[in-house]
């Protein structure tokens, strides 16, 4: 056994975990990063597969003013590309250049439910609305990446007027936190139409980030050589602070009071302070706080009562195909990130009550019972679809394309699966029945020319990000948030009960995504600088 002393040390090396490394380690601080497998990055992540480069986790990089001013702190230079984004419902697609599209938008919507017209005109009205706040939100490059003492020019000319702006956006977007499904009860009478907005969106999506979607649509980025080299030179750049990276190592225990980590292999660690960037259930599982104040466990043990009670968002199930047809085949329907929904009808109740009283009634199901609701769930569902190669086409074979075909998937269904013993007939069936959907829609020739396949599932993500139930955003908006999720209140996001330990990325802030991760990781270890 070994105990190497650490100013401090991160758990988790996801890129909110690399972040706060990155900049403790610039800073001077002896630190280590732990992460449980053997590459850094988490949902930031591109892999190699017979020629063919995939995304691992998310499919693009959304700026967010954090992105880039962070990238430019550090001295990384990554060279990115527009991740042009498409809309298509059966026949119909639209290519979102600019803000101008959201009037093609409403044309497409129209043209698919004529009678729901009025109704369309008051959604695209609101949604322009919230588009504004958004662009409030995200319009200045976050001081947080910023050395506001020394530019003036930056905190003049920038900083100082937007705040007052920003005050105001905060104050609608906190009094618009409404589930999607319920605002748009109000405002539209179709419930087609209500899915075919809602349905790509995890269940109970706060208003707000929903209807600002748009929006996000033209700040999606695509680095060239995929998602996985933003991580990448991350990493670098950790090393090159001389920063430690540990890698294939699982930390077991946390002693609060000692202020020691033990890895899987029985080595102990001490540390100044502590940063968990990891899944934050296991965080309150595996530390022991027992000698601290009777406050600071009182106060631990009421945050982590609620953490532990707490349900993680939906997953998300990926097919990956290799396919023998050339780019422009693709390119000619569509963008490389395209949201397709094959059947105006939507899914009504079906991922909602339908699959709630599956789940429920899981013992008295037929196998027969679950393909049944497996059958209209995929023919109604919304899908995201990357193309890599139309992105960047280094990243796939010549006259080849990879695919990747995800939708949200519920952890417990593919659990409950999984130990009835029929996962890979499962994904079987899922697969099968995605490539008849789109073959027999918008990609005519798909089905004819897949050569390979592959599929991760939320058991998939679980085991390899580590995350509770699969979740790919922290925790569900189903039931209260067990972590903060107002924007004004993320500097507060990081702490915890216990003075010396801090928290960043998807699990410590939530909605969140890969710029709140990064922003939770700055924020950390700018705590402890």
């Amino acid at each position: 056994m070994s105990n190497t002393h650490y100013h401090t040390i991160v758990v988790g090396g996801g890129i909110a975990g690399l972040t706060a490394a990155v900049y403790l380690a610039k800073a001077g601080k002896k630190t280590i990063l732990f992460e449980k497998n053997n590459e850094f990055g988490g949902l930031v992540s591109t892999f190699k597969r017979d020629g063919f480069l995939f995304e691992g986790g998310l499919r693009a990089l959304e700026n967010a003013g954090i992105i880039f001013p962070m990238l430019k702190d550090l001295g990384i230079t990554l060279n990115t590309v527009r991740s042009k984004v498409s809309i298509g419902i059966e026949n119909e697609v639209l290519n979102i250049e600019d803000l101008s599209s959201i009037d093609e938008y409403k044309t497409m919507l129209v043209k698919l439910y004529p009678e729901s017209a009025a109704e369309i005109d008051i959604f695209i009205r609101k949604m322009r609305k919230v588009m504004k706040h958004l662009d409030v939100l995200y319009g200045i490059e976050n001081p947080a990446f910023k050395n506001i003492k020394q530019d003036k020019k930056y905190l003049f000319r920038q900083l100082l007027p937007w705040l007052p702006k920003f005050l105001f956006t905060v104050g609608k977007i906190n009094r618009f936190n409404e589930p999607i499904e319920d605002y748009l009860k109000k405002i539209i009478s179709n419930p087609s139409l209500r899915d075919i907005i809602s349905q790509h969106f995890f269940k109970g999506t706060p208003g707000f980030f929903a209807m600002s979607y748009f929006s996000l649509y033209l700040d999606y980025v695509y680095p060239l050589g995929g998602v996985g080299t933003l991580a990448k030179a991350v990493t670098q750049k950790i090393i090159d602070h001389n920063g430690e990276l540990r890698q294939d190592t699982i930390i077991k225990t946390v002693d609060a009071y000692k202020q020691t980590v033990t890895d899987d292999n029985g080595n102990t660690y001490s540390y100044d302070n502590l940063i968990w960037a990891a899944d934050l259930k296991t965080f309150y599982s595996i530390t022991n706080t027992d000698n601290l104040s009777e406050n600071i466990i009182k106060k631990h043990n009421k945050i982590k009562e609620k953490i532990l009670s707490s349900v993680g968002s939906e997953s998300v199930y990926s097919l990956y195909l290799e396919v023998d047809l050339p780019l422009d085949y693709f390119r000619k329907i569509a963008h490389g990130h395209f949201f397709y929904t094959p059947s105006k009808q939507g899914l009504n109740n079906i991922h909602s009550t339908g699959l709630k009283t599956l789940l429920e009634n899981w013992k008295k199901n037929k196998k027969a019972d679950v393909i049944k609701w497996l059958d209209q769930f995929i023919k109604l569902n919304t899908y995201e679809i990357s193309i890599p190669g139309l992105k960047d086409p280094s990243m796939v074979p010549e006259n080849k394309t990879g695919v990747i075909i995800s939708f949200l998937a519920d952890y417990n269904l593919f659990n409950n699966i999984r130990n009835d013993g029929w996962e890979e007939e499962f994904k079987q069936e899922i697969e099968s029945r995605i490539i008849d959907v789109l073959s027999n829609s918008i990609y005519p020739k798909l089905g004819s020319h897949i050569y390979k396949q592959f599929a991760f599932t939320p058991i998939s993500i679980k085991n390899r990000v580590g995350s509770s139930e699969g979740a790919i955003v922290g925790w569900s908006f189903e039931d209260p948030l067990p972590v903060i999720h107002k924007i004004h209140k993320s500097n507060k996001s990081v702490l915890t009960a216990i003075p010396n330990i801090f928290q960043a990325g998807q699990w410590a802030y939530s909605p969140a995504g890969v710029p709140m991760s990064i922003l939770t990781g700055k924020l950390a270890a700018d705590k402890i600088i």
